[in-house]
C-alpha cells in the first residue's frame, strides 16, 4: 500500500535542502559604481551624475546584502559639487559603521578632486597604474556673458535688497571684489578637503602638504607612492585574492529620466536649451581638463 504524504509534509521534506542550499551560497561583495560629474542639480542632457539623491538608494542596497563581507565603490569622476562629495562619503561612512564591513575604492580612468574625496570614504583605496588621481584642490568655474548680451542689444536687469546679493553674476562685468571673496570661500572648502584626507589616510600620507594638497594630478602608481592610494589593483583582482569564493553584486544609482530612456541629447523646452547647453559644455569641460 502507498502512503501518500500530504502536503505539510511534502514541505517539510523539502525545508532541510532548501537551507542547505543557501547555507552553499558564498560570500558577496557589493559594488557601487560612482561614474560622472558630482552635481546636485543633474539635467537631463547628462548621461552619468553623482549625488545624495542618485546614489541613496545603490547605496542602500549594496550594504543590505545578508552575505555581505566587503562593499566596493567603483569611482569614476572629474568631480564637482563638495558639499555632495561630503555627504555622500558621510553616508559610506555611516553605512560600513552600521553593517560593520570594510569598504574599498578603486580608481578608474579618474579619481579627481571630489572623485578622490569619494574614494577616501573606504578604508583601503586601489588605482590602476594609468588612473588619474588626486586634484586635492578647489575651482569656481563659469562664463561672462555681459558682453555677449550687449552685442545683440539685451539689457540685464536685476534688483536686490542687500550690496552683495548678486555676486560674480555671469551677465554682468566681473568685480574684483567678488573674486576675492570667491577665494576666500576657496581657501576654506580647501581646507576641509586636505582635513578629510589626512583624517581618512593618516600616516600613509608621504610628503608635505605643499605637495600634496596643491591641486596636481598624478597617475595610480604614484599615487601609491604618496600614499594617496594602498595599491595598484583592479575590482577584480582584488576580491579575487582577499575574498576568493565570493560573488559581486554590482549596484547602479539611478541616472535622469532622459537617460533612462536613452534620449540624453533632447530637451523638451525650447526655453532650457541654452542653460542645458551651458551645463553640458561645463561637464564636458570637466572631464576634458584630464584629457578625458
Amino acid at each position: 500500500m502507498v502512503e501518500c504524504m500530504s502536503v505539510t509534509d511534502k514541505i517539510a521534506a523539502r525545508l532541510p535542502k532548501i537551507v542547505s542550499e543557501r547555507s552553499e551560497r558564498g560570500p558577496v561583495v557589493a559594488a557601487v559604481r560612482l561614474h560622472g560629474v558630482i552635481t546636485p542639480t543633474p539635467t537631463p542632457m547628462a548621461r552619468n551624475t553623482i549625488s545624495v539623491q542618485t546614489v541613496e538608494t545603490a547605496l542602500t542596497r549594496a550594504f543590505d546584502h545578508d552575505r555581505l563581507v566587503a562593499v566596493a565603490l567603483l569611482i569614476n569622476s572629474p568631480g564637482g559639487a563638495p558639499t555632495q562629495s561630503a555627504l555622500i562619503a558621510e553616508r559610506v561612512r555611516e553605512l560600513a559603521a552600521k553593517k560593520r564591513v570594510p569598504v574599498l575604492a578603486f580608481c578608474e580612468d579618474l579619481a579627481a578632486s571630489g572623485g578622490y574625496w569619494l574614494a577616501c570614504a573606504a578604508d583601503e583605496i586601489y588605482a590602476h597604474g594609468t588612473s588619474l588621481v588626486g586634484s586635492i584642490g578647489v575651482v569656481s568655474a563659469g562664463f561672462g556673458l555681459n558682453g555677449l548680451l550687449e552685442r545683440y542689444g539685451v539689457e540685464r536687469r536685476v534688483h536686490t535688497a542687500g550690496d552683495h546679493k548678486v555676486r560674480l553674476d555671469p551677465f554682468s562685468p566681473e568685480k574684483p571684489e567678488d573674486v576675492e571673496w570667491l577665494k576666500g570661500l576657496q581657501v576654506q572648502l580647501h581646507e576641509q578637503f586636505a582635513a578629510w584626507v589626512r583624517e581618512r589616510r593618516g600616516d600613509k600620507l608621504v610628503g608635505t602638504d605643499d605637495e600634496l594638497f596643491n591641486g596636481e594630478i598624478w597617475t595610480g602608481a604614484k599615487a601609491a607612492e604618496l600614499g594617496l592610494v594602498d595599491g595598484i589593483g583592479t575590482l577584480r583582482g582584488v576580491v579575487a585574492k582577499r575574498y576568493p569564493d565570493a560573488e559581486i553584486a554590482v549596484a547602479e544609482p539611478r541616472k535622469p529620466l532622459l537617460a533612462r530612456l536613452g534620449l540624453a541629447g533632447a530637451t523638451t523646452r525650447s526655453g532650457d536649451f541654452f542653460a542645458e547647453g551651458l551645463a553640458a559644455l561645463e561637464e564636458r569641460a570637466r572631464w576634458s581638463r584630464f584629457g578625458l
